[in-house]
């Protein structure tokens, strides 16, 4: 690794004959691996050195993060003294970023223990029910298993077993939720966990009475609440705005008309891989992730064509099977919460006003489309992978008396 990093013999064999040589070297070629640079791998072999032969000099890699610190102190002495004072905080971070990842990739790092959650026990009881016994998904059962953690945290700050829990004690809870300015559709997500617990561990036989029968959260009106995405209008500004040569802007285009056009989720656009893009026949397979099953849309020509740039001309070639990846490295799959950020980082620098900034926004705005060019509730709910037509009412909460002045619908003529 060290041959194909450095040109003269003197750097190889100095990094050759360091410390720990092995272990560095194994990281190094799992960084390449990653897509990372020449330049910067140069510069992590650089901190690798340098850490290891100071780490070796005081008694050896097994290190928890004190040590860590003391040794980047006694590296920062000798920069110091050789007239490195320049940077000495984007060493400092670069130092610490570089040396923790390489020790807990060789598992030499030592971390403290992690303190148990409140009530663990009930949680993991909780989670492994709902996952046995009600088939529910893994994301529903880690969103039920926050909320809940959240409300046992509470309890465990106020020394309230939960046999002991009373109505007057949900409602004080109730009123810690309002008090943090939540939506009432956020506070009502807590109480449905809640309440879904407090049965369950009525059934268990941790607690007596109904208790859950007494927990109301708010009420969500059938009308409550407008479509919170961008007009359609500010969402072809959107793409638009990604139509440039960048990498990052070709990747983004492509999750961008998949967002606007399919109306898809972003764990279902995280989630998608190589083999749901069906050339052939022009299909695209998502796996939805509330119904819990996979759908087949056929492949807008403007969608196929941006995803087959990005494939061909930008996504780098690794062996992660997942769409999308990020560009920068460390090579890797998007996820929802980066999907979410380049949305609403794009969203917000074109000064679009919308209450909402993520990739649900532009679900709103793909429903409100469709609804605005006659498609039926039923064909928008379909479109939507919706199970419940109610859920499809909420989207196309929109002024149908403006919407029938739009011009001819096709959802592929988005840029």
């Amino acid at each position: 690794m060290f041959e194909k990093l450095f040109g003269k013999v003197s750097d190889v064999v100095y990094h050759t004959i360091g410390p720990y040589a092995a272990e560095r070297r194994q990281f190094l070629e799992h960084c390449r691996q990653q897509g990372y640079r020449q330049h910067y791998l140069k510069q992590i072999a650089g901190v690798l050195l340098s850490a290891a032969s100071d780490l070796h000099a005081h008694g050896g890699l097994d290190v928890d993060r004190a040590r860590l610190e003391a040794a980047l102190a006694r590296l920062e002495t000798i920069r110091a003294e050789a007239g490195f004072r320049r940077a000495a905080s984007a060493y400092r971070r670069i130092f610490l970023r570089i040396t923790t990842r390489w020790l807990q990739f060789i598992g030499r790092l030592r971390t403290r223990r992690t303190r148990p959650q409140p009530s663990a026990r009930l949680l993991d009881d909780f989670a492994r029910w709902m996952t046995e016994e009600r088939g529910l998904s893994t994301r529903t059962v880690r969103n039920r298993r926050w909320h809940l953690g959240q409300f046992l945290a509470w309890l465990h700050r106020r020394r309230r077993p939960v046999a002991r829990v009373t109505p007057q004690d949900l409602d004080a809870y109730l009123q810690h939720l309002h008090a943090k300015d939540l939506s009432r559709v956020t506070i009502k997500i807590h109480t449905n966990a809640i309440r879904a617990f407090l049965r369950h561990a009525e059934r268990r036989g941790w607690r007596t009475g109904s208790l859950a029968d007494a927990l109301h959260g708010p009420h969500i009106y059938r009308e409550h609440g407008l479509p919170l995405g961008p007009s359609w209008e500010e969402v072809r500004r959107l793409i638009a705005d990604a139509g440039s040569d960048d990498p990052v802007d070709v990747r983004d285009r492509a999750m961008l008309l998949l967002f606007a056009v399919y109306g898809l989720r972003a764990n279902e656009v995280a989630h998608l891989r190589l083999e749901d893009i069906d050339w052939e026949h022009d299909r695209l397979t998502v796996r939805r992730s509330k119904p819990g099953r996979a759908q087949i849309y056929p492949l807008v020509p403007v969608v196929g064509q941006a995803i087959l740039r990005y494939v061909r001309d930008v996504r780098p070639r690794c062996a992660f099977r997942e769409l999308f990846l990020k560009i920068i490295a460390p090579v890797g799959p998007m996820t929802s919460s980066s999907l979410y950020r380049m949305v609403s980082d794009r969203i917000k620098r074109l000064g679009i006003q919308t209450p909402r900034r993520g990739p649900h926004a532009l679900r709103h705005a793909c429903a409100g489309h469709l609804l605005a060019h006659g498609l039926s509730l039923k064909e928008i709910g379909d479109h939507l992978g919706h199970r419940s037509p109610d859920s499809t009412r909420i989207y196309a909460k929109v002024d149908l008396q403006g919407l029938r002045k739009v011009a001819a619908f096709d959802l592929g003529e988005v840029v």
